[in-house]
Formats: structure tokens, C-alpha cells, sequence
């Protein structure tokens, strides 16, 4: 077999092409795909999360409806109606859910613990008020028996007519005590808060206000609530 000679070895290389270049042009394509491929990644990360923070603010808008919705909803369920049976007849009252909804709640609460069985009528004072309680104190009605009778008789909003329904303002040891207003009083709603009115049974009121008292306006007879019965609608 022939040898190759050394000089013909270096006459093959010098023949053999170099490595290619890449020009100029194929560089700045490459560039600006790049710069494509960026600025869509963006505008996708734009769009999607503009689109999450949509999203939960319209849960957090539909679950405020829906919190708002059950409120309401709530709201609408409790009873409207207290008939209370006492010894004398049925009074019917309507209830203030929506103007005193916080003591609305407590007085439903107390009627389904029978809190008001059997509560006698402590004071009536003829003319202005009479007062439910287990508490043999005045409470609320102390001030009225000293400076009542001075007072106009002249309404000044619809809360101070008569036969409206509060209790006490104070939280001492009287409990949960029961106003029935029999006229007109200018300074009730610094005296109670009130959370209704007699709807029906207004004689019967009357007629427990005309029983005969003591000089203490205690009733000489014994006149109470038997029991309360809650209702939506009458």
C-alpha cells in the first residue's frame, strides 16, 4: 500500500472548509423571537391573574349577598307577634324586629325559657303606665310616680303613644321587666326601651289598668301573665 506523503497531507487539510459562521441577520431573528416569546408570557401572566383577582372578588361579592341574603332571611323568620295571655284577656303585640332587633331578640328568647309565665303585674299607675316584673322594685316607673302626674300628656313621636311596649333601660336585679304605656308620655324613651306595640287587646289593657291599688300603685288582686305565644304572622 502507497504511503501518503507529509506534503500532500497539508495540501488536503488546507482544502478542508472551516467551521460555519452564523451571520448577523440570523442573530437578530433569534433576538426577536426571543423577545416575542417573552412578551407573550407576560401578557398571558397579565391576563390570568387579572382574571383570578375577578374572580375572587365576585366570590367575595356573591358570598356578601349571600351572607346579607341569610340575614335577612333570618330576619324574616323570627316571629312578628307576641299574644300575651293574661288573667284579665289576650293582648297582641307586634313586634319591632327591625327598629330594636338586639332587645326583640332577648325577649324572644326569654318567652321560649317561659321567663314570662306567671308574671305578676307589679305597679299600675292609671293614666300613664303599667309594669310586668318578678322584681317587686319599681325600677324604670319610680321616677314616673313622683313627677308623672306634671308632665304633659302631649305625644312628641310616634314611640311615645299609648300601648306601646319596653322595658327597662337599667340592667340592675330586676330582670327582664314588661312596660305597657297607657297614655301618651313625652319623656318615655329616656325612661324604657321600646320594642312594640299593643296591636290588639287594648281593652284589656284598660281593664288592667283600672283595677284597684295600693298608695304603692300595687294592684290589690293578683294579675299576671299566664304564658306568651309567639307568632309570625295574625
Amino acid at each position: 500500500m502507497a504511503r501518503i506523503k507529509p506534503q500532500a497531507l497539508l495540501n488536503q487539510s488546507k482544502k478542508k472548509k472551516g467551521p460555519a459562521r452564523i451571520s448577523a441577520t440570523t442573530i437578530l431573528i433569534c433576538n426577536l423571537v426571543v423577545v416575542v416569546i417573552i412578551l407573550s408570557l407576560v401578557a398571558t401572566y397579565r391576563h390570568w391573574s387579572q382574571r383570578s383577582r375577578n374572580q375572587t372578588g365576585s366570590g367575595l361579592s356573591t358570598f356578601e349577598d349571600t351572607a346579607d341574603s341569610f340575614a335577612d332571611s333570618k330576619k324574616y323568620d323570627l316571629p312578628g307577634y307576641a299574644i300575651m295571655n293574661t288573667s284579665k284577656g289576650y293582648i297582641t303585640v307586634e313586634l319591632y324586629k327591625d327598629g330594636s332587633p338586639m332587645i326583640v331578640d332577648k325577649f324572644l328568647d326569654l318567652c321560649q325559657k317561659g321567663y314570662f309565665k306567671g308574671m305578676p303585674f307589679r305597679h299600675v299607675i292609671k293614666h300613664y303606665v303599667i309594669q310586668a316584673g318578678h322584681s317587686e322594685g319599681l325600677g324604670a316607673a319610680e321616677d314616673w310616680t313622683k313627677k308623672g302626674k306634671l308632665h304633659s300628656r302631649l305625644a312628641t313621636s310616634p314611640k311615645q303613644e299609648a300601648f306601646m311596649i319596653g322595658t327597662s333601660k337599667t340592667r340592675d336585679n330586676t330582670g327582664f321587666e314588661l312596660f305597657i304605656t297607657t297614655a301618651p308620655i313625652p319623656d318615655l324613651n329616656d325612661k324604657i326601651l321600646v320594642f312594640g306595640r299593643a296591636v290588639k287587646g287594648e281593652d284589656v289593657v284598660q281593664e288592667i289598668e283600672e283595677v284597684d291599688t295600693d298608695e304603692h300603685y300595687c294592684p290589690k288582686s293578683l294579675v299576671r301573665i299566664v304564658d306568651v305565644t309567639l307568632k309570625r304572622e295574625i
